[in-house]
């Protein structure tokens, strides 16, 4: 069996809790979109040990800008054991108070001149508000497309942050540019988090929980292989999460492919904001003039709420400078910053094709965002994920790169 068992993690949980006098704890796990991070198997046995210490636990998952967990999925991420009723829905656009702000004169130093705005600094309420003993962020590190790897206080400032940081930090990202960001412990909007950490809430009661996970049959979580667990607080420990799964999540093809098939699991990719982690994870690998195909059999949606999904149908991913450029003449891509880099994020700038086979969104809908429409059944036909080997394949002679799962690993020649 590889990684750290169940048991292990049992007792990394313990560990965190020696010493401690709790009365009540927020633990923060990722949602539903972050299945294969092992994160709600580590907030069920934080939840079941404080229970067992007698504290009072709320759990609030780092939604962002993603739609709120159902019954099914909060049952499936959890295990049963957190129920419903204790878990709290993070409204990014009006459950947040203003802590402050990022000072115009250090963005523009950290992000050399792209921008020189202050950033409004804003969590949820609940963080600030006192009423904790102890706050536990739990999350996973792995290469991202906006702040280079994921997690540590990102899991706070955008996961449980408000509509102006989120906008601020995911368009700062955008225009420095996703090539120079992805993978990158240092990056200009994780140097912005660490600000935002060291001024405003290094006085919390925050632990962080990270993980590190690889996609394996041989796993003890469904699939997954738990590789790194670190908790505690500080920077150091996020570095060595990053520096893990630069090591395990970093995967090279040796040489550009110039087709790339994608599948998105149905039950955790319902929408493109999230299932265009196939276009943002790929994309350093994808040969010039190559061509991305997504089976995507649960997407049924371009954004995660309704405004979100009326921007991405009314532009399209139709490439970084006319996005830029439309983004300083149109109000409401002004006013939804977070939608106008996605839409960035999302477009090859017509160095390669996305194709989407979704059955859920119609030919008319997904050409209408700037994509190719496949047929689904004829493209699961012919690259059919339950004979398709990770990595390379050849299917009637033509030579193809297969990934099961773009969310776990950055790809690249």
């Amino acid at each position: 069996m590889s990684g750290l068992s169940h048991r292990d993690v049992q007792r990394f949980v313990e560990n965190s809790l020696e010493n401690r006098r709790i009365r009540r704890v927020l633990l923060i796990p990722p949602d539903f979109t972050r299945l294969h991070s092992c994160g709600g198997v580590i907030c069920a046995i934080y939840y079941e040990l404080l229970l067992q210490r007698g504290a009072e636990v709320d759990v609030m998952p780092a939604l962002g800008t993603h739609e709120p967990m159902t019954r099914e999925q909060i049952e499936v991420f959890f295990g049963g054991i957190v129920p419903c009723e204790k878990v709290i829905v993070h409204n990014w656009r009006n459950d947040v108070v203003r802590l402050g702000f990022v000072p115009g004169e250090y963005v523009e130093k950290v992000s050399e001149g792209i921008m020189s705005e202050p950033i409004p600094v804003e969590v949820n309420r609940r963080i600030v508000s006192g009423d904790y003993d102890l706050i536990v962020s739990i999350g996973q590190v792995v290469p991202h497309e906006v702040v280079g790897m994921a997690n540590y206080s990102k899991n706070i400032f955008v996961g449980c942050g408000g509509s102006a940081m989120i906008s601020a930090s995911h368009m700062l990202g955008a225009a420095y540019g996703m090539e120079r960001i992805m993978g990158h412990a240092d990056t200009p909007v994780r140097a912005i988090f660490d600000y935002a950490e060291e001024h405003f809430i290094s006085h919390l009661p925050i632990i962080y929980a990270l993980t590190v996970t690889t996609r394996s049959e041989r796993g003890s979580f469904d699939g997954v292989s738990l590789e790194g667990l670190f908790i505690g607080r500080g920077r150091d420990l996020f570095v060595q999460a990053a520096e893990l799964s630069q090591k395990l999540n970093f995967i090279r093809t040796g040489r550009p492919p110039k087709t790339v098939v994608c599948r998105l699991d149905e039950l955790e990719f319902h929408s493109t904001w999230l299932g265009n982690k196939a276009v943002y994870r790929t994309r350093l690998a994808i040969a010039d003039g190559g061509k991305l195909i997504v089976l995507a059999p649960g997407v049924r949606r371009f954004g995660e709420d309704n405004e979100c999904d009326r921007i991405i149908r009314k532009y399209g991913y139709t490439g970084r400078e006319r996005i830029l450029a439309l983004s300083k003449s149109e109000p409401d891509l002004r006013e939804n910053l977070s939608a106008a880099a996605h839409l960035i994020h999302g477009s090859s700038d017509g160095r390669f094709e996305i194709a989407y086979a979704a059955p859920l969104l119609s030919r008319e809908e997904v050409e209408g965002v700037g994509y190719t429409w496949l047929d689904f059944d004829e493209t699961i036909n012919k690259y059919n994920p339950e004979t398709l080997q990770e990595g390379w394949n050849t299917i009637n002679g033509e030579e193809i790169y297969y990934i099961d799962n773009p969310a776990l690993g950055l790809w690249s020649v």
